[in-house]
């Protein structure tokens, strides 16, 4: 069954105020489409459910990336192709230059929006653990006014968040203060782009004197929705790198983790495979640090 264009309506505003004028005069009547790498999948199918859609994609107030002296923000609207090309994500938050490189093709790239991939709430999101290990926060907006809240407290369950329906995503923040982490990304899929993920783990650590003094875990396809892995972060801060603490940490983590059997895996592979991911991040962890 083909999608139907008739079946839809769809308005175009030209600015971000009148967005936000047009949900708030309708909650929850309008659904947000922004590059529509989803969202017109789901049409092609027949499968979009939302008949009244309103157009994101365009609206200059929502397509940026700026850095300021303490941290990045990034616009809802920004493309994996601006990421991609930013010196500070380049520079400073390699995992998500990375993660944006796995969005499809660059067709898929060029379209797709950082704000789109976090409001569709897929488990398997790939920008999402990197964004929860960099300490994200998500800014809201409405005709009300604007709100943050950590990036870890958006997701609320599968395919939902704390947004409120006349509110849209404004843009993402990141502090600027992990230079001196050791840094970890890595997907797991049928293939390294193109594919969703079946396991994604991202993670970043500061190791003193052989300890962990510091650690942030998260993955995509571990949960319902992208998650912090906290009870495995706390097995390992303050312990030393060695083969028992590995082997203890895995266990936590198969605990912690609950996925789902899909079509693409079932929920012990993902486990495991997690566990192996972790695994292999905390024995480089243990190896000198490689000279930039």
């Amino acid at each position: 069954m083909r999608g139907d264009a008739r079946a839809h309506q769809l308005i175009a505003p030209e600015s971000f105020a009148a967005a936000l004028g047009a949900i708030a005069s309708e909650p929850g009547h309008w659904t947000p489409i922004a590059g529509g790498t989803e969202l017109m999948v789901a049409f092609a199918a027949g499968k979009l459910g939302a008949t009244n859609l309103i157009s994101l994609w365009g609206i200059p107030e929502l397509r940026f990336v700026k850095t300021q002296q303490e941290g990045i923000s990034i616009g809802a609207g920004a493309t994996f192709s601006d990421l991609r090309s930013n010196a500070t994500v380049l520079s400073e938050f390699p995992l998500l230059a990375n993660a944006a490189s796995w969005i499809g093709a660059i067709a898929n790239q060029n379209r797709a929006t950082l704000g789109g991939n976090l409001v569709n709430g897929s488990p398997a999101a790939d920008s999402s653990p990197a964004l929860l290990v960099y300490d994200a926060e998500v800014e809201f907006a409405s005709v009300r006014g604007n709100r943050r809240i950590p990036y870890y407290a958006f997701h609320t369950g599968y395919k939902q968040n704390a947004m409120n329906a006349d509110e849209l995503l404004f843009a993402i923040h990141l502090p600027r203060r992990f230079s001196q982490h050791r840094q970890y990304i890595r997907k797991v899929g049928p293939r390294r782009a193109m594919a969703i993920s079946k396991v994604a783990l991202a993670a970043t650590a500061l190791v003193d004197n052989g300890i962990v003094s510091e650690i942030r875990l998260a993955a995509a396809s571990l949960a319902p929705y992208p998650t912090r892995l906290r009870r495995t972060e706390s097995e390992l801060v303050g312990e030393a790198i060695t083969n028992d603490a590995i082997r203890a940490a895995r266990n936590v983590l198969m605990s912690e983790a609950q996925p789902i059997d899909d079509i693409r895996s079932t929920a012990l592979y993902r486990k495991r495979v997690g566990a192996n991911l972790l695994e292999e991040f905390l024995r480089g962890l243990t190896k000198p640090r490689a000279e930039s």
